[in-house]
């Protein structure tokens, strides 16, 4: 279940969402006058999110591609060359 808490939560019990955003690893949504105003997460979470963003980009990509190419490659070659990338990253 979500986490709703007025904005001044946010100044008021910082520790407290603090604790919950990294304890449960979901966000807290603050409300201002009612409404939704912003979303409280941990460095974790949106690591996460923008890593998923990126797979996901990156699929859209293979798929635009795969429709406008008759180029195909073999499994072997897809995981070597995977292999490849993830031994050159850098890292973190």
């Amino acid at each position: 279940m979500p986490q709703i808490r007025p904005v001044s939560d946010l100044r008021n019990n910082f520790a407290e969402i603090s604790k919950i955003v990294h304890e449960s690893q979901e966000p807290v949504f603050l409300t201002k006058n009612g409404y939704g105003d912003m979303v409280v997460m941990s460095i974790k979470q949106y690591e996460n999110i923008q890593q998923n963003q990126e797979i996901f980009m990156k699929l859209k990509e293979s798929e635009h591609e795969a429709d406008t190419s008759n180029e195909r490659y073999s499994h072997s070659e897809v995981f070597n060359n995977l292999r490849m990338q993830i031994r050159n990253r850098p890292n973190k």
